[in-house]
Formats: C-alpha cells, sequence, structure tokens
C-alpha cells in the first residue's frame, strides 16, 4: 500500500526540480505500483529483495530521468528490455505529450505492460515483443535503459535508432568508470556513438539510490 510519505517524496522532489505531478498522475502512479506488484507475484518483473516501497525504488526511480531530461511535446521515445514497463511507463504518465515504445524480447513481460497500459489508459504508450537489434525503418529522439547490459552493447543497440543529437539515457548502479570508458573507447575506434557521456548521481532524492546514477549518452 502506498503511504501518504512515499507519495509527499515524489510530489516534493519533482517539484523542486520544476516538475510538477497533478493528483491524477499521482493516482496514476500509484495505480501501476499496485499493477505491477500483483504481476510480479507471476513473472518476477522487479526485484522483491530491496526493502524500500516498490512506488519509491522502482516508479520514482524512473520519473528521476525527467529531472535531467524533461521529455519534449511529440518526442519519440523507446524503452529498451522494458520488462515490467520501467522506466517507461512512470514517464509516460509524468510526460503525456511525448510518445513511448516500450519493447523487450519476452513475451509475458510485453503482454503484461500491455494489460497495465489498458488498465490506465495510458494513450501515449505502445509495448512491442521485439529486440532492439529487430527494429527496423524507424528513429526516436531518446532511447531508455533500466540496468539491461553494460553500456557499450546499450550504444551499439541505440546509435543505428537514434535521431542526429539523440540521447541514450540509462538507469545504473555501482563503480560505473570502467564500463563508461570501455563504451568511450569503442566509440572513439569506430568513429560512433557515444561522443560524450554524463554521470549524474542520485543518491540525494533517497537512501535507497546509494551509488545509482542517470547515466546520458549522447552524440
Amino acid at each position: 500500500m502506498t503511504s501518504t510519505r512515499d507519495r509527499e517524496i515524489i510530489q516534493n522532489a519533482c517539484a523542486e526540480k520544476g516538475l510538477v505531478l497533478h493528483d491524477s498522475q499521482l493516482l496514476q502512479l500509484e495505480q501501476y505500483a499496485a499493477l505491477l506488484e500483483s504481476a510480479n507475484k507471476a513473472l518476477n518483473l522487479v526485484s522483491r529483495k530491496e526493502k524500500a516501497p516498490l512506488l519509491i525504488r522502482h516508479i520514482f526511480h524512473s520519473i528521476l530521468i525527467g529531472l535531467f531530461h524533461p521529455f519534449q511535446p511529440g518526442e519519440k521515445v523507446l524503452d529498451i528490455g522494458t520488462g515490467g514497463g520501467l522506466p517507461g511507463i512512470p514517464l509516460a504518465i509524468a510526460f503525456p505529450a511525448a510518445q513511448f515504445l516500450l519493447i523487450d524480447a519476452t513475451g509475458k513481460k510485453i503482454t503484461a505492460c500491455q494489460d497495465m497500459i489498458r488498465a490506465l489508459d495510458l494513450k501515449n504508450v505502445l509495448a512491442k515483443k521485439v529486440r532492439a537489434e529487430e527494429l527496423k525503418e524507424v528513429t526516436f529522439d531518446t532511447a531508455l535503459s533500466r540496468q539491461v547490459a553494460p553500456l557499450r552493447r546499450l550504444c551499439r543497440y541505440a546509435e543505428r535508432l537514434l535521431t542526429p543529437g539523440g540521447l541514450l539515457i540509462c538507469l545504473k548502479g555501482g563503480d560505473l568508470e570502467k564500463e563508461i570508458q570501455e563504451a568511450l573507447d569503442a566509440a572513439k575506434k569506430n568513429n560512433g556513438f557515444p561522443a560524450d557521456v554524463t554521470l549524474c548521481p542520485i543518491d540525494s532524492f533517497d537512501s535507497c539510490f546509494h551509488k545509482k546514477y542517470i547515466v546520458i549518452a549522447c552524440r
């Protein structure tokens, strides 16, 4: 069950950074948390080991991306390896004017996402069973990922799918110095993507985000 404190953490932290969430959006986020928790019992969509409430450790974690990159109206966003809809569904709720495509190779996970999207009546999100490397003749302004693969591999997936000036934004944890350097070295060797990487610590938002970061790779 969502506590008043959890709602206030999300609302206040977002407002401090200029992202205003209306009551209807907060309600949708809470509904999504309940749907995700229910689906997770059968499908293991997110980790059950962490003690922090799901609304904070997974959903607020996803929304934090929007504090560093406010999604614009009409922006086309790809969520690679979405699993249970993270980070795509929370961001679609927070930024209803942007367009999100959620992809995953596991059919049961995509079916769960589609069910949750319908239950939440979200009009700016689609979920599709497909691998990133299988997408053809489509490009995106921004690609997202949450702990799916090493940054070097994610950059390889995203490079051909991003428009010029596009961004790959990842939620990651741990010591990332080596992982980032490997991605930059591979890009330099192949004259490819990314040209630069920014590492944004997010531990200040909540103690459960210790050593967790938003990684922004750009052309």
